[in-house]
């Protein structure tokens, strides 16, 4: 008698991981369209950015709230980014090397210039913003924990692409990763001339290019390999940053950062 057929275990389970990994992979996305600019969503926003059926994406969203990574806005029954995401993180940022060892060396160049300064780390796409120390002045211009940075003109962008082969430069700027509007061949190579000098003289500006109302310097942060783990950043408005000053802001910068360098062993 021949034995019945036996299911394929091994194929139910690939199955079954398959699902498993579509559904974690759609609770990121959705947990990936909340930015600064738009901190508040509902359910249809998210389902439409995502692209996918607004039940499914009620049913995600259900699950996230219940972890507290979303949660409800009480006034207009939005959802946000809840604070079980600090949890999250928290261990992470704790154990950031470059972090811990900036911070004192951020608030030392804030008093120094009276600007905000930050830390940035890239992520190999954009660069994000893992440390602030906000100005003290009244006007300012701040950058969120955890805000990200695409923007080809960005300071601390153009100093993680100054390091990237060219190549790979290439590669990003023209399939959009990195946004620069009307990148053409000789746009391309004006802007890898750009990278070049800023590798020379130790630290990238943006006067008013990626936002008319903001100006910013980066310098580059290396560990003891020599490898380029972190950026310093100082956003400013521009009303208060004349191109003079900016050079002083950079050079402040570059000196932050050489200090940082040299206490991480680099």
């Amino acid at each position: 008698m021949t034995p019945a057929p036996q299911a394929d275990a091994g194929s139910s389970n690939g199955s079954s991981d398959s699902r498993g990994t579509s559904v974690i992979v759609n609770a990121i996305a959705v947990l990936r369209c909340f930015t600064v600019e738009e901190p508040l969503l509902g359910v249809t926003d998210i389902a439409h950015r995502v692209g996918m059926h607004k039940s499914t994406a009620s049913r995600i969203l259900a699950t996230l709230e219940q972890e507290e990574l979303v949660e409800r806005d009480p006034d207009s029954r939005r959802y946000k980014l809840g604070l079980g995401l600090i949890a999250v993180a928290g261990p992470l940022l704790a154990e950031l090397e470059e972090r811990r060892v900036a911070y004192p060396l951020l608030r030392s160049l804030t008093e120094l210039t009276h600007e905000t300064s930050a830390l940035m780390v890239w992520n190999g796409r954009e660069s994000m913003c893992v440390e602030q120390i906000a100005s003290p002045q009244q006007v300012k211009h701040t950058t969120p924990l955890g805000a990200r940075y695409h923007d080809a003109m960005s300071a601390s962008v153009q100093i993680f692409l100054s390091l990237e082969p060219e190549e790979r430069v290439r590669t990003l700027l023209l399939n959009g990763t990195i946004s620069y509007a009307g990148v053409d061949e000789a746009g391309l190579e004006a802007y890898l001339l750009r990278l070049a000098d800023i590798a020379k003289r130790g630290y990238a500006t943006n006067y008013g290019e990626s936002s008319l109302d903001e100006v910013g310097v980066a310098s580059p942060v290396y560990d003891h390999r020599g490898n380029l783990v972190a950026a310093v950043l100082i956003p400013a408005p521009r009303f208060r940053v004349s191109p003079e000053r900016l050079q002083t802001l950079g050079e402040a910068c570059a000196q932050t950062a050489r200090l940082i360098t040299t206490r991480l062993g680099g």
